[in-house]
């Protein structure tokens, strides 16, 4: 089989194999640095957030950095799966050698999406900055991975893992998580 089953080591931790392991993990991690410093550095400034949250009666909205942080936390598991599992990275050029069925994974086919805009989302509410062009900001993102995963991503993976791709996409679904992981 091309993919990394839960529970399953599939070869990853023996000693031939450990080394690279951490060498993708790494190069996962720091791709995924680099994304993150992307979202963090610039598009706080695009949208309008300025810190403005804790004051009078805004301080509710601290709530909504347990989901933040849940959001980000999903997001950085993913890039760690891609590393381990995949022997890859997030970026297209470094791609995981093995398909990644492992952690989030089981449960919807998107979680390193799904965490970052659950994160984005709620960090939105914190800093209450909902706006027009923020709103149309954010829908131009979600298009624009909707069409990378559709045009993109889901036929390159398709390609590279053939049958047991779909029968991944058969059984977890693309963006809403299932309830329980899917088990091969």
């Amino acid at each position: 089989m091309t993919h990394v089953e839960a529970g399953s080591s599939g070869g990853a931790h023996s000693g031939a194999n450990r080394g690279a392991n951490w060498l993708t993990t790494i190069a996962s991690l720091c791709v995924g640095a680099g994304f993150l410093a992307l979202w963090f550095w610039l598009l706080p400034g695009w949208l309008g957030f300025r810190g403005e949250y804790t004051s009078g009666a805004a301080g509710w909205r601290l709530i909504f950095v347990i989901p933040a942080a849940l959001g980000f936390a999903v997001a950085i598991k993913c890039m760690w799966d891609f590393g381990w599992a995949g022997h890859g990275t997030p970026a297209p050029m470094a791609p995981p050698q093995r398909l990644v069925v492992v952690g989030f994974y089981r449960y919807v086919r998107n979680p390193m999406y799904t965490g970052f805009f659950a994160g984005w989302f709620s960090l939105w509410a914190l800093y209450g900055e909902a706006n027009r062009g923020s709103l149309i900001v954010a829908l131009v993102a979600l298009a624009i991975a909707e069409l990378f995963v559709r045009l993109y991503e889901e036929p390159t993976l398709r390609g590279k893992f053939g049958a047991d791709y779909e029968e991944y996409c058969r059984n977890v679904p693309r963006w809403i998580p299932r309830l329980r992981a899917w088990k091969q």
